[in-house]
C-alpha cells in the first residue's frame, strides 16, 4: 500500500480544470497507474482492477493537496506537466509528488491508540416516500445528521470518536464530539462515458468533511477503513480517511 500527496499548482489552468471536476480529477489519478485500463468512466473500474482512494484538501484558496491511497505506487508525470511545476521537477530531478509506503504505520495501528483525523464523504441514507415504493438514497444535508452517520458506522469501522472533556450545554447530541463538519458541497454533473446504448445519466453529491479525534478500537477493521475507503462516491473523492498524531 501506497500513500501519496500531490500539490497543485492553482495558478495553472490544468489545475483550475481538475479543481472544478471531480471526473476530470478522478480519470488523471487513475491514469497514474499502468495497470488500470484507459477508457473506463468515474464508476466502471473493472472489479479485477485496483481502485485508488482519493480526497482533494483545499488549504486555502491559493493552495490544494490531492491525497491517493493505492496498492501500487503511482507515477504523475502527467499531472505535474499539468497542474504542478514542471520546471522545478525536472530541474531538481524530484518528481513533483510524494509517495510513502503505508503498510509499515498500518501495522502499527493498535487499539487505545488515539489520532486526528480527516474524512471527507458522501453521508446518504435511504428513504421511501410512500409505501410499496422502492426506497432512494438521499443526502444528509444538515450537520447533525451527517455527523450521526458517521457515529453509526464508526464501531464497524473500527473506531471511536472522542468525546469533548466540556461540552457546550446546547443539548445537541453532535456537540459533544471532538469533531468538526465543514466544507460541505452540492455538487451536480452529467456522466461523460455512459455505457453503449444509455444516456448519460445526472449525478447529484453532497460532500462534507469531517476533522476530528478518534481511537482506535479495532486495528484490522479501522486497515479496511483506511484502505478501501469509507461510505459512498469513492470515484468522485469520497471515503479516504487519514490520520495525524496527536499533538
Amino acid at each position: 500500500m501506497h500513500l501519496t500527496r500531490f500539490r497543485l499548482n492553482t495558478a495553472r489552468t490544468g489545475a483550475r480544470r481538475l479543481l472544478e471536476s471531480p471526473q476530470r480529477l478522478h480519470a488523471a489519478v487513475q491514469f497514474g497507474f499502468p495497470e488500470v485500463l484507459a477508457g473506463h468512466g468515474a464508476d466502471d473500474t473493472p472489479a479485477d482492477q485496483p481502485r485508488a482512494l482519493w480526497r482533494l484538501d483545499h488549504i486555502s484558496r491559493a493552495e490544494a493537496h490531492l491525497y491517493v491511497v493505492s496498492q501500487s505506487e503511482p507515477d504523475l508525470t502527467h499531472l505535474v506537466e499539468q497542474a504542478g511545476w514542471p520546471h522545478r521537477a525536472a530541474t531538481t530531478g524530484e518528481p513533483g509528488w510524494q509517495t510513502h509506503h503505508y503498510r509499515p504505520f498500518l501495522n502499527r495501528l493498535a487499539k487505545g491508540d488515539t489520532f486526528a483525523f480527516r474524512l471527507t464523504a458522501n453521508p446518504v441514507h435511504s428513504v421511501r416516500r410512500h409505501a410499496g415504493e422502492p426506497t432512494k438514497r438521499t443526502a444528509h444535508v444538515t450537520p447533525r445528521h451527517q455527523l450521526g452517520w458517521l457515529t453509526k458506522r464508526q464501531e464497524a469501522a473500527g473506531f471511536r470518536l472522542l468525546s469533548r472533556e466540556n461540552p457546550p450545554a446546547t443539548g445537541r447530541p453532535e456537540d459533544g464530539y471532538e469533531v468538526v463538519v465543514h466544507n460541505r458541497r452540492d455538487l451536480s454533473f452529467t456522466k461523460s462515458a455512459p455505457p453503449v446504448g444509455k444516456r448519460a445519466a445526472p449525478v447529484t453529491l453532497v460532500t462534507v468533511t469531517f476533522d476530528g479525534r478518534l481511537e482506535v478500537t479495532d486495528p484490522e477493521a479501522l486497515r479496511r477503513t483506511l484502505t478501501l475507503g469509507l461510505g459512498k462516491a469513492k470515484a468522485y473523492g469520497c471515503g479516504l480517511m487519514t490520520l495525524a498524531p496527536l499533538p
